[in-house]
């Protein structure tokens, strides 16, 4: 059996999650990671957090990724470190022939993205986007429910994004700066905006952005000299109560869109960082019902109403159960897709192309709301790029 040497650059935080990859029973091997880093405060301070080296005791550890890229036993790279390292790493690991498994979102501006699709086109080498919202078990039953045909032809999305978590996740370190991720538009809503696209058949040609500064900005800071602290705890709220905050912060903690798609449907994304409470609500409305989700994981559930009555009685309800792992469950999955596709070629959920087409609304929102609200035509790719990646990149 061939087994596929794996690297991993950016070995902790999101980088974690790749260790599901590690399966010599089934030909697939971790044997080095690339992080100029120590261990995430947070996770440092758990007890029975391992670091990479006790996790993979026969793996190699070194600082610089271009290391990690020199070897030539290395085949496919996992990149799982901050967003603006995404485009220069992803195109370096292309160009030393490595399939590449790229957290999202892709990159941190539109040209980025497009370097590297035309990168993967042009080396041939496999290149699969970690959003592994379309692996939730409650956006498949979504889909499932859509492509049925139940609702009829989607003509309007909408998604409340409540990011409970915001002030603890993306204002405490590198994320509360646009010079590392553009805004949190497209850091976070990159996953909320691409699963619109995905369960409305189009993607976005037309987007108008609003969006401000208005509580974070107010709150108790730490010195530069102090390392972040992304710690997640109930006790850290309400936000103007609380300290430890980045000492720079630009990016907007509440942020809106309005999205005009290529079919003619429209959608909006609404997203808000200091909400208590953390959950994605999407409503898609049909020419025949429509359909929202109760929750985005555990035992959440999916109403579809099909005739009029009123909110509180929905026509069906899909009662949907916990599935372990996390994200919902879908960390598994996703991994499974990816090793499948690099070994056998499988279809993946995850697209290239609609990664990108996420960024764009993500970062032309962001300049909407920043330069007066004006709407943003989004830039098409090439006809040979969109074939390429609709064929699964055969």
């Amino acid at each position: 059996m061939k087994t596929h040497k794996i690297g991993l650059i950016g070995v902790y935080g999101r980088g974690r999650h790749a260790y599901k990859a590690h399966r010599p029973e089934q030909g697939f091997e971790i044997v080095m990671g690339a992080d100029p880093y120590g261990p995430p405060v947070r996770q440092a301070k758990t007890p029975d957090f391992k670091t990479f080296t006790e996790t993979f005791p026969n793996a190699s550890l070194v600082d610089d990724y271009k290391e990690l890229l020199a070897n030539k036993e290395i085949e496919t790279v996992f990149i799982m470190s901050p967003d603006y390292c995404h485009e220069e790493q992803a195109v370096a690991a292309l160009e030393a022939g490595k399939n590449v498994y790229l957290e999202k979102p892709m990159a941190i501006t539109l040209e980025g993205c497009d370097k590297i699709l035309r990168t993967a086109y042009r080396t041939k080498k496999k290149l699969f986007l970690g959003h592994n919202m379309r692996y939730f078990p409650v956006v498949l039953k979504m889909k499932e429910i859509i492509d049925s045909g139940l609702i009829g032809d989607i003509q309007c999305g909408w998604c409340r994004h409540f990011v409970g978590y915001g002030g603890d996740a993306y204002f405490r370190d590198w994320h509360s700066e646009q010079k590392n991720t553009c805004g949190l538009l497209l850091q976070k809503g990159a996953h909320d905006i691409d699963v619109m696209h995905w369960l409305m058949g189009s993607n976005t040609r037309r987007v108008v952005g609003m969006g401000m500064l208005s509580v974070y900005d107010k709150c108790a800071r730490r010195s530069e000299s102090e390392p972040g602290d992304a710690s997640w705890s109930e006790a850290q709220y309400p936000p103007l109560t609380q300290t430890g905050f980045s000492p720079v912060i630009d990016v907007e903690d509440h942020n809106m869109v309005m999205m005009q798609l290529a079919n003619g449907a429209q959608a909006t994304y609404l997203q808000c960082h200091y909400s208590p409470e953390a959950e994605r609500n999407y409503t898609f409305i049909g020419t025949r019902g429509r359909v929202e989700n109760i929750g985005d994981h555990g035992e959440c559930k999916v109403h579809v109403w099909t005739r009029r009555g009123p909110r509180e009685t929905p026509d069906i309800v899909y009662n949907m159960k916990p599935v372990a792992g996390g994200h919902g469950g879908a960390d598994g999955p996703i991994i499974d897709n990816f090793l499948d596709f690099i070994a056998n070629g499988a279809k993946t959920n995850a697209n290239p192309v609609a990664a990108r087409d996420a960024v764009a609304v993500g970062v032309l929102g962001h300049y909407s709301m920043r330069n007066g609200n004006v709407p943003q035509e989004i830039p098409q790719l090439e006809p040979e790029l969109l074939e390429y990646f609709a064929n699964n990149q055969q």
